[in-house]
């Protein structure tokens, strides 16, 4: 196994770590993958979308809605004034340096960044009392920078922005222009893909729909942005198909109407011999996706149909030692490895062949 394909492996943990899959599994979809052929059908499972899962996903979106808010620690680039009450001379106005520090008179460098503002002014007070009588000390916070969240893809001005507590999925969303625009026909047209879009929160994918979020104002899915948050804006007009795991090369490729699973097997140098004897389809998102199980040694012995995929899915090739899919689905611990393919758009012409 590459280190590349570990990599990816591990990625799809973030996916079960946020509780999209259930322990029961329901049959045959075949009508979702494509026209009917010769040899029976190739889907053994679907998950996803049941009454468990649904309800495990509002649980999620319910417990991130009551999550008491996170205790403001001071950061590098936040501008706080410090007021040494009777002693004008030690009052400031600065900004904490690159390095967490800020010059104060008598102490030289002190180190503010990530202590409270209670805890900030304890560090000061103690630090000015062999050289003032009794001193009383508050820090007031005049602009934070550190607290930031990162929007990219598809919108109209990616980048960091600055978010406080009453920030929103959608609020970060207007901050980044809201959809890019592209040219079509003549016309400019929103590209961006919300139903592929995601929302990463310390290495979990969390089960937010976005256009419910966005177009719809509903305030379970329109979550508060935190601090460090990553939102993935997918692009409609870049239809692809994701590679990974057990093959020798995962990667992201352009989709064509009509691609079938084996087709898109041989375009990743084929499975490893380490691969497991299902390989599983990832549909509709991150965010809410659902899974479906594939007899792959049924479609090579010609006894099933090649599965049609669509635009967006993953393709994921299993390890060949995690024999039940429940045990394998449970087992893992969570990563976010797997947005690093999902994420990155498609710009090398080679995996248009």
């Amino acid at each position: 196994m590459t280190h590349t394909a570990t990599g990816v492996f591990a990625g799809l943990v973030a996916l079960l770590a946020c509780g999209c899959y259930p322990d029961r599994w329901t049959h045959n979809y075949w009508d979702v993958f494509g026209p009917e052929g010769e040899g029976d059908n190739a889907i053994l499972e679907e998950s996803g979308r049941d009454a468990e899962t649904l309800a495990r996903q509002k649980k999620r979106l319910q417990e991130l809605a009551t999550d008491e808010e996170p205790i403001y620690k001071m950061n590098a680039g936040d501008a706080i004034e410090i007021r040494v009450y009777g002693h004008e001379d030690l009052c400031m106005l600065t900004k904490i340096g690159p390095d967490g520090m800020v010059g104060i008179a008598f102490m030289g460098q002190v180190r503010l960044s990530g202590l409270t503002i209670s805890e900030g002014a304890d560090k000061i007070r103690e630090g000015l009392a062999p050289y003032v009588k009794n001193p009383v000390v508050s820090i007031t916070v005049k602009e934070i920078l550190s607290e930031t969240a990162t929007i990219a893809g598809a919108c109209s001005k990616p980048g960091v922005f600055g978010i406080s507590n009453s920030t929103r999925l959608a609020d970060l969303y207007a901050m980044a222009g809201s959809s890019a625009k592209r040219l079509f026909n003549g016309s400019d047209v929103d590209v961006a893909d919300l139903e592929h879009s995601i929302l990463v929160r310390d290495g979990e994918i969390l089960p937010v729909n976005f256009q419910k979020a966005i177009n719809s104002g509903d305030t379970l899915h329109n979550v508060r942005i935190r601090k460090g948050d990553y939102v993935f804006i997918a692009q409609r007009m870049e239809a692809s198909v994701t590679i990974c795991g057990e093959v020798a090369r995962p990667h992201k490729r352009l989709y064509e109407p009509g691609m079938g699973l084996v087709e898109t097997l041989t375009s990743a140098g084929w499975m490893l011999d380490t691969h497991w004897k299902h390989v599983i389809i990832i549909r509709d998102g991150l965010g809410t996706p659902r899974m479906y199980k594939v007899d792959i040694d049924g479609i090579l012995s010609g006894k099933c149909r090649n599965v049609m995929l669509k635009s967006g899915d993953i393709v994921y090739v299993p390890k060949d030692n995690l024999s039940e899919y429940n045990v394998f689905a449970k087992k893992l611990l969570p990563t976010a490895q797997i947005i690093n393919l999902v994420t990155t758009r498609v710009t090398d012409k080679r995996l248009l062949d």
